[in-house]
Parts: structure tokens; sequence; C-alpha cells
């Protein structure tokens, strides 16, 4: 199981993608361009990131919580190319914690996973078990 063991700015390309890879039925690719590297669910995204230049992530977020988080965060403003009712672009700049991070990826990855039809859903907790 992966973990972090501090809260210390550690977040590298290399630990996003071991992280987001050691999540059930996750699968990662370049659907876009060579350098946008998405994470999906069964088939659904819930975080992008670009591989060059500074480190930042795309990540869905409950519309309540999106503004909250850019309202308290510099590092968090409204997703980049995408649904800025649903989705945060974060900056990994040192600034939020790799667990404050990491929860907003959790949180993320189980939004879209509680969005899946009825089907999807039972197929992923099959997948777990």
């Amino acid at each position: 199981m992966f973990s972090f063991e501090s809260n210390y700015f550690i977040m590298n390309i290399e630990s996003l993608r071991e992280y987001c890879l050691s999540k059930s039925a996750v699968s990662e690719g370049f659907p876009f361009d060579e350098t946008t590297l998405v994470f999906k669910v069964m088939e659904k995204m819930f975080l992008l990131t670009d591989i060059e230049g500074d480190l930042s992530i795309n990540i869905k977020c409950d519309p309540e919580k999106a503004v909250e988080l850019r309202e308290e965060y510099e590092a968090v403003m409204p997703g980049y190319h995408m649904n800025k009712r649903l989705w945060n672009t974060v900056k990994i700049d040192g600034s939020i914690t790799d667990d404050i991070l990491l929860s907003w990826i959790d949180d993320s990855y189980n939004l879209v996973i509680k969005s899946l039809p009825k089907k999807k859903q039972r197929e992923f907790e099959n997948m777990k078990s």
C-alpha cells in the first residue's frame, strides 16, 4: 500500500503517478496529447496532469467545496480547460501539504465512483474484492 511518510513537500510526478495507480480500477493514458497524463477509474477521469513544466493537477471536486478551496488556497484555481464548477487546478508548489493533496485526490476518485451508473459501481465493487 502506498503512503507518504510525512506532511512535508515531496509530491512529484513519480509519487503522484504511483499514488494514483495504487487505487483500484485505475488506468492511465495520454488521450489528448503526449504531455497530458490522465488517470481514470472505470474509464472516467479523476485526475489530469501535464508531465512537462511545473507540476499541477486537475481534480474533480464538489461544487461548493471547489469554491471554498479556491478562496482558502492561493495554489487552487478553477479547472484549466475543464468545467470550472466541478474541477480545480492545483499548483503543486509546496504551499499545500501532501496529506491534503492526497485527500483531495481521494475525494476526486470517490466522486467519480459515486457518479458511475449503478452497474459500473457494482463492477467496481467486484473488482475490489
